[in-house]
């Protein structure tokens, strides 16, 4: 406790120009329950982001997340940035909680404010029981790989493909004299399924074993679609 009273002292946001928040709490399955998620999604941010102003910082990139929208992934062919947000489980919806809280400190504040929805992440450093990391374990010990039927649309990026994006949206927010707020969905543009994606992992390592389409069933509640629009919505400029 003590620790975390400490690090909300303002002297650590002093001289900062941009403030980017990539932490999340249990972004993967199994989520916590709804309580903790909003502790640590949205409460302890918030306090985060007003130590930080209080130093001096007006300029800030959150980032959230596409399951955000939830429901809504399935009514647009590509899901625009001020889609409404119907998560059906308690991560999503403590970030979804957090977009709409955020962005109304950032009017309130007046600061400039960059929220980029992430659609689906993979690559290296990723939890080992997600969907890339197991596909190449098992492509690379020629073993076969249990799954659903893979017909869930997903725009997947690489992690270097996103830092990339990430750097490209600090230079921007940094250099930018006006002051904005926008909400902004971050992908490729490329949608495919997971079976197409599983195969082109699959391909890629000349696995040995054989992919296993429908071993797995879905899980409950599965949003089939998650394309994103890119343009972004600006609520200020």
């Amino acid at each position: 406790i003590t620790q975390e009273i400490d690090y909300l002292n303002k002297k650590y946001f002093e001289g900062i120009d941009v403030f980017v928040h990539l932490a999340a709490h249990s972004a993967n399955q199994p989520y916590d329950n709804l309580t903790n998620c909003l502790k640590y999604n949205l409460i302890k941010p918030l306090n985060l982001l007003n130590s930080a102003f209080d130093a001096g910082v007006n300029k800030f990139i959150i980032i959230g997340s596409c399951f955000e929208y939830g429901l809504s992934g399935e009514k647009y062919e590509n899901i625009p940035a001020d889609a409404p947000l119907q998560p059906i489980s308690s991560y999503p919806a403590s970030k979804a909680a957090a977009s709409t809280a955020f962005l109304q400190w950032a009017i309130e504040k007046n600061i400039s404010m960059s929220l980029l929805r992430i659609f689906q992440i993979y690559g290296e450093g990723e939890l080992s029981t997600r969907l890339y990391p197991s596909l190449l374990k098992a492509a690379l010990k020629g073993e076969n790989f249990p799954m659903t039927k893979g017909e869930q649309i997903r725009d997947f990026m690489s992690v270097e493909d996103l830092v990339a994006k990430l750097l490209r949206e600090i230079d921007k927010i940094n250099s930018t004299k006006e002051h904005f707020i926008k909400v902004q969905n971050i992908g490729t543009n490329s949608p495919k399924s997971i079976m197409e994606f599983s195969k082109n992992i699959w391909h890629k390592y000349n696995a040995k074993g054989k992919l296993l389409f429908g071993e797995i069933p879905y899980r409950k509640n599965e949003v089939m679609r998650f394309v994103p629009c890119l343009k972004p919505h600006f609520l200020h400029k």
